[in-house]
């Protein structure tokens, strides 16, 4: 059958366990939802999800606490990454049709001094640190600092990605997306190629009160090519992107996109969606899952944000018509009990439901995220994705 609407649900970092190409990039033994579940000792409740079928994805290892459902309602599967990194926007890019093929930049040790320079002298204030950290310790360990100088706090982690954390008090929001603008231009391309600049605001009075607000922005690098957005834009249907969405793809092939607060917030925005008369496709990404609780290894926080997920979930699938489809993924891993602080290669979930589904089922391994693109193509009879091959006929 084919649908009115597509409702695509990536839950940031939800990896299923180490993909086949782990020991690549030193991943071996990641597995973010298993340990998750090993953590809450069979507490960690998500009714939703597992009667979507999550266990019966890996069924001679289920996720501790998620049962293997005897009857799951819909049709379960997981996807392998081809992209040549790891980060949100390899994952999204891929997801819609266009894999990362050429290796962004990595500074593990901080930024080279002309970068660094080049930022100074147009912004007119001193960078500090420069180097990997956590984003909430870099603001405990120099917020203080910044208060007293105005200085630029610019740090890096395991991800291609350059962050500018900035208290509002000292550094308006205004002025903190001006600098990202500019770091931005000068590092689309090599020597730098760096994926993302995000803009890190944060408030309060000293280091032991300090939080991040909801106002970042990731200022990505421009798609390389067309995506599965561009050609769903181009073919006259609507393209709803809900939470960094549109930063990711840098609003390109997107007709409405709204900013979001939080993962509750997202699926807010997902469920008014959901009330609205629209052909086309729903796009969300809820990044607290990653942001809050996976960078800072945090296993307990994941799982509570998982059976937050989970009860929103439920109020959207009993909201869903004949004519809807929800498909939800996630973007890579982020396993709260490994090592360091980065993404984790990992196989990551792939769940299709729909009311008007007659029948559930495996949806097996598939090679590329593409697929999950290539699906939605193909839902619409649009042409153009190269790499992905659709399930669609899969879903009956």
């Amino acid at each position: 059958m084919t649908f009115k609407r597509i409702f695509g649900i990536v839950i940031d970092s939800v990896g299923i366990g180490e993909a086949s190409d782990a020991n690549k990039f030193d991943d071996v033994g990641a597995d973010t939802l298993g340990h998750i579940g090993e953590f809450y000792k069979g507490q960690l409740n998500l009714p939703n999800l597992a009667k979507m079928g999550l266990s019966n994805i890996r069924p001679d290892n289920p996720i501790e606490g998620v049962a293997v459902a005897e009857e799951p309602i819909g049709y379960f599967g997981k996807m392998h990454e081809v992209s040549v990194g790891k980060d949100s926007m390899d994952g999204h890019w891929e997801m819609m049709g266009l894999p990362v093929t050429e290796p962004l930049g990595f500074f593990p040790q901080g930024f080279p001094a002309e970068l660094i320079k080049q930022i100074e002298d147009f912004s007119g204030r001193h960078v500090i640190v420069n180097k990997p950290y956590s984003g909430t310790d870099v603001i405990h360990d120099y917020g203080e600092h910044q208060l007293e100088t105005g200085d630029l706090i610019v740090y890096t982690s395991g991800d291609s990605v350059l962050q500018i954390a900035a208290h509002t008090d000292v550094i308006p929001l205004k002025e903190l997306y001006k600098i990202c603008e500019y770091a931005r231009s000068i590092t689309i391309d090599k020597p730098y190629r760096i994926g993302r600049i995000i803009a890190r605001p944060y408030v309060g009075p000293d280091k032991d009160h300090f939080t991040r607000t909801s106002d970042r922005h990731d200022f990505t690098l421009a798609p390389t090519g067309e995506t599965d957005l561009d050609r769903l834009k181009n073919a006259g249907l609507d393209v709803l992107a809900v939470g960094k969405i549109n930063d990711i793809f840098s609003g390109q092939g997107i007709t409405k996109g709204v900013h979001t607060t939080s993962n509750a917030d997202g699926m807010d925005q997902t469920l008014a969606n959901a009330e609205k008369d629209f052909t086309g496709f729903s796009f969300t990404n809820l990044v607290d899952f990653d942001a809050m609780y996976g960078h800072r290894r945090n296993p307990e926080g994941y799982g509570q944000a998982l059976m937050a997920f989970d009860k929103q979930l439920g109020d959207l699938l009993a909201t869903l018509q004949d004519g809807d489809l929800v498909m939800i993924t996630a973007d890579h891993g982020n396993d709260p009990t490994y090592k360091g602080t980065d993404h984790t290669r990992e196989y990551v979930p792939l769940l299709a439901y729909s009311p008007g589904l007659k029948q559930s089922g495996s949806l097996g391994i598939r090679r590329t995220y593409a697929d999950f693109g290539a699906t939605v193509l193909d839902n619409f009879n649009v042409s153009g994705n190269p790499t992905g091959t659709s399930f669609l006929q899969t879903l009956k």
